[in-house]
């Protein structure tokens, strides 16, 4: 079994440097091999934290960050989910099951810390995810913050973009500059590197796993009172702006769980980017009290 310091290096996705002290990795699963970012800090570390993103998301997504949790004094692995950029595949729908998902999050967790608890942050539909790893697998998890994540999905949330995909069998280009007009068509030089790279991801990701993550965040089953029931230890926090879910639910859901609560300043739906410095004192405030 490979652990945490014995992943494998993997090319880097995307155009964008890797930052200095930040290793891409490979995480070898059944569903084949994940890549993700592992960072380890120079003295003594605090403990493992586990990153999952989110909906059309990817490690990537936490490029700029995964220094910070590094010098903050985190050892961290943050991965992309199967059919995400340049992670492996599902054989087709069915590997995409939030089941499925969550599996991959606990056998992921299992191998970071020989076995001993991690702690475990979901952003987004990671959220949801991390949310049913912790109701699966309890003893694998020091601690859960669902990060601008809900507590259930709502019907036909995700109606235009699945909507997108049906009518151009999977065309994930054509759902990038349709959600994007501003990008739309434009050459690689003209598109800010962010642009870009969210481009480039979308022209990779599996569509299957588009199709099953809308479906996902359509669902409105609340599992709050089972994650409540594990003990664990929750945060729900979110940007003082975020509007993926109603925020509302997002504190109600904090309620529900027995959660800490924390509102990021001066932040949307990615908070690590917008506002890292307040995301990071909001984490590292919170897992270093468990």
């Amino acid at each position: 079994m490979t652990t945490l310091h014995e992943f494998p290096s993997v090319p880097a996705f995307g155009h964008l440097p890797t930052p200095d002290g930040v290793d891409v990795v490979g995480v070898d699963l059944p569903v084949g091999r994940l890549t993700a970012y592992r960072v380890v800090p120079a003295g003594p570390s605090k403990g493992v934290v586990l990153v999952v993103p989110g909906y059309t998301g990817s490690k990537e997504d936490w490029r700029t960050f995964m220094p910070l949790l590094r010098e903050a004094g985190w050892t961290a692995v943050a991965i992309s989910r199967r059919g995400q950029a340049d992670s492996a595949r599902a054989s087709g729908p069915a590997g995409y099951t939030l089941q499925e998902e969550a599996a991959d999050v606990v056998r992921v967790a299992r191998l970071l810390d020989d076995g001993a608890p991690v702690h475990l942050i979901g952003h987004s539909l990671g959220g949801v995810i991390v949310r049913e790893a912790a109701i699966a697998s309890p003893e694998s998890f020091r601690d859960v913050v669902q990060f601008c994540s809900g507590p259930y999905g709502w019907p036909y949330r995700k109606v235009a973009e699945l909507t997108i995909l049906h009518d151009t069998d999977g065309n994930l280009r054509q759902l990038f500059d349709a959600t994007n007009p501003l990008w739309a068509g434009r050459p690689d030089d003209e598109l800010p590197d962010d642009a870009r790279l969210v481009r480039d991801r979308f022209a990779v990701h599996d569509p299957a796993s588009i199709v099953a993550g809308g479906h996902i965040l359509e669902d409105h089953t609340d599992s709050s009172a089972a994650l409540r029931a594990t003990g664990l230890p929750v945060l729900v926090t979110h940007g003082e702006w975020d509007n993926a879910w109603p925020i509302p639910w997002q504190r109600q859901m904090a309620e529900d769980t027995g959660a800490a609560y924390e509102v990021i300043p001066e932040s949307y739906h990615g908070p690590q980017v917008e506002n890292p410095a307040a995301t990071l004192a909001v984490f590292d405030t919170f897992m270093s009290t468990h």
